[in-house]
């Protein structure tokens, strides 16, 4: 994969980021979309602002929670669909500074994240249901406005200049993370204006236009839905909140497993990708505890096996439910989708291994490399002799495999 060869190469040396969603929709703890989804008219709506005051928010408990899941990256929702903003905006009166909180947020988050080296991009969603000047026509995550107020040119100006201040208030801004271009506008000069004020900043590919990398959603990935578990060819981050229903807080949610995460996050990464791992904030600023037992148990998982996400070696594996990544000396077999016994299947290498380890307990495992009895000429049978592959069924096994020279595969 191509790498950018200037200062946005962080995005390929930290592979895992913490999505944070968090504004006024966290109050009544429905979903992030409530205006839209429950029909909320928008001077009620805007009533929220009255009451937003988290009084338990500390971005440092948010960063000391993402550090022990292993994240390495942030992105913030500086302004959802809503259009209610997380920073005082001299562009709009719908901001915290106007709440009994008065607070820049985002100020908070930067400064915390700078003083941990820790990357912050900032999501911007194009549509606003509250910026009179945008198009909201009805379609997908929009409502309905006034159509005699819109005037694109007139909030693509508004966004610009919003863009403006956080690329200049904030200090170094790792990225630009877009949401719904529903009216599919191209602007180049608005990734033009990013570039000159943050070109270490990464642009996702839901702007106004391409960017430098695609961001799948909810395991939906239409750009790789015919091509297997193979490496990815562009920059990706995948992205998923750790509920069914909603990005924001949500009081009643369906949490995904841990195990879901885990094997989600590395069959993501050993292809070559980057996930973006999402929770929602209570209304006092506080990331709730199903959403911290997920992160902790992602954390406990990858810390152990991180040096794993390395060059995708498509092609190595005869087994489909496997993918294999090499550093240096070292080849690694991640099962994703967990092992269904003790032989791992691949295709031929010139040279046996010198050692095997689970990478999830550091403990060495005993191997013989046996040809494959159907298929003799197509590989090799890696036979795991001292593992319980019982054992292993809840979490997602990954093993390195050490050689005395770089290997050469057949």
């Amino acid at each position: 994969m191509q790498h950018f060869h200037d200062g946005r190469d962080w995005f390929f040396e930290r592979r895992l980021g913490l999505f944070l969603h968090w504004g006024l929709y966290a109050i009544h703890g429905l979903h992030e979309q409530e205006q839209q989804r429950y029909g909320v008219p928008a001077e009620e709506y805007e009533k929220l602002t009255a009451e937003f005051h988290p009084r338990r928010f500390d971005p440092e408990q948010w960063l000391d929670l993402a550090e022990e899941a292993g994240m390495e990256y942030l992105v913030l929702t500086t302004k959802h669909h809503d259009g209610f903003c997380l920073w005082p905006s001299r562009e709009t009166g719908f901001h915290v500074g106007n709440t009994p909180y008065r607070q820049d947020i985002v100020r908070q988050v930067a400064e915390a994240c700078a003083r941990r080296g820790m990357p912050l991009e900032f999501y911007y969603s194009v549509v606003d249901w509250h910026q009179e000047n945008y198009p909201n026509l009805g379609r997908h995550h929009e409502i309905r406005t006034d159509p005699a107020r819109h005037d694109w040119n007139r909030y693509l100006d508004y966004l610009k200049r919003q863009i403006t201040e956080l690329c200049t208030q904030y200090g170094p801004v790792a990225g630009i993370w877009w949401d719904m271009n529903v009216p599919q506008a191209e602007a180049p000069e608005v990734h033009e204006l990013i570039r000159r004020l943050q070109p270490e900043a990464v642009i996702n590919n839901r702007g106004f236009g391409p960017g430098d990398y695609s961001t799948p959603e909810r395991d939906f990935d239409p750009e790789n839905a015919n091509r297997g578990e193979v490496a990815f060819t562009r920059p990706t981050e995948a992205c998923q909140s750790i509920g069914f229903n909603s990005w924001g807080f949500r009081r009643d949610e369906d949490y995904y497993s841990i195990l879901y995460f885990l094997r989600a996050i590395d069959t993501n990464l050993a292809r070559g990708g980057n996930y973006l791992l999402n929770v929602g904030p209570d209304a006092d600023g506080v990331i709730p505890e199903p959403g911290r037992k997920i992160l902790r148990g992602v954390g406990a998982w990858y810390k152990r096996v991180r040096e794993s996400f390395a060059e995708p070696l498509p092609g190595l594996t005869a087994d489909p439910a496997l993918l294999a990544t090499r550093r240096g000396n070292a080849i690694y077999l991640h099962c994703p989708r967990g092992l269904s016994g003790s032989a791992l299947s691949l295709h031929p290498l010139k040279q046996p291994p010198t050692r095997v380890t689970l990478l999830n307990t550091g403990e060495p495992v005993a191997w013989t490399l046996e040809p494959l009895i159907y298929y003799r000429d197509r590989g090799a049978e890696l036979r795991l002799r001292n593992l319980d592959a019982d054992a292993l069924q809840e979490t997602v096994p990954v093993f390195k495999l050490e050689f005395d020279r770089p290997p050469e595969l057949g």
